[in-house]
């Protein structure tokens, strides 16, 4: 069994890729638990869109945060990590081993390298940069950053203004530039043995395109009916501003007919997987794996193919 301070294994990759199978089979060799790392699956409300193990699926090995808040109660990324945090103490406490599985990049980010503890901004503060955005345009914004936190703006894309605005948000509401935050946040206290999971991309989009095909057929349309009745709206609920639940919202309110909302989600599902791809390849430490994936490439590492 691994020691207390041996890093902490984390399967992720793609949506679609596979995640789910490797890591039921790794936690029963390994005597684990499963922390899920999906900013989605948390929520009771929403299990088909988002593909959430069964309960027959999780009958074997304890999982955390799979189904434990409802949209009412949203957590971020760094309310996750401190949670997680604790969890994997008492887990291991317990002698078992914490398993990390999940695709969220923000939760894994958060989890792995931790987030900066920055204060509250003020509400008026991000309306007033919006505003703006809007007068002055992005450049302007733009050439303020590099004279107030020139760090921070070295290494943004001038086009990405949500977070152009974010780092003039902090340093107008707090009177520091978000690299001082960056700088200054704790070091995360476990350390982590991640491997990306990938198949060719042809291989992946087909997936993603039955995955959608098996929603649909287990009654997406009517879990999103009952999110919608509830009193659930997108505009307010940032759990349902994401690909499973988007379009099929839209053509339930008439927007867009049938095929036009499979085509949407389908689409939108191979976009996000590219995404995420991208996203994984910043870390060289990462271990990428082939298929097939069995136990054994991530419970005895040294037979895997470092990514390079």
């Amino acid at each position: 069994m691994p020691s207390s301070s041996s890093p902490i294994l984390t399967i992720t990759g793609p949506t679609g890729v596979g995640k789910t199978a490797l890591s039921l089979e790794a936690a029963e060799r390994l005597d684990a638990e499963i922390i899920s790392a999906d900013s989605r699956q948390v929520y009771r409300e929403i299990n088909i869109g988002t593909a959430t193990p069964s309960e027959e699926e999780r009958r074997g090995v304890p999982h955390h945060f799979v189904n434990e808040r409802s949209l009412d109660d949203p957590l971020s990324a760094g309310a996750f990590a401190d949670e997680a945090n604790e969890r994997i103490r008492r887990i291991r406490e317990r002698g078992h081993e914490p398993l990390v599985v999940g695709g969220s990049t923000l939760y894994v980010l958060a989890l792995q390298q931790g987030l900066a503890d920055i204060p509250d901004v003020e509400d008026a503060v991000r309306r007033r940069l919006e505003e703006r955005l809007e007068e002055e345009g992005r450049e302007a914004l733009f050439d303020e950053l590099k004279r107030v936190d020139p760090e921070a703006a070295e290494g943004m894309d001038a086009t990405k203004t949500q977070r152009l605005t974010r780092a003039l948000e902090v340093y107008h509401g707090t009177g520091r530039p978000i690299s001082y935050y960056w700088e200054n946040q704790p070091e995360p206290p476990f350390q982590y043995r991640t491997f990306v999971l990938n198949r060719d991309r042809q291989t992946l989009y087909d997936r993603i395109e039955r995955r959608v095909n098996r929603m649909l057929e287990r009654g997406l349309l009517d879990e999103v009916r009952r999110v919608r009745e509830a009193g659930y709206d997108p505009d307010d609920c940032r759990a349902l501003r994401t690909i499973g639940y988007r379009a099929p919202l839209r053509h339930l309110r008439g927007a867009i007919d049938y095929d036009e909302m499979v085509r949407l989600v389908k689409r939108n599902s191979r976009r996000y997987a590219k995404k995420q791809l991208t996203w994984f390849r910043r870390f060289d430490e990462y271990t990428w794996l082939e298929p097939p994936f069995e136990a054994e490439q991530v419970l005895n590492p040294d037979g895997a193919t470092p990514n390079e």
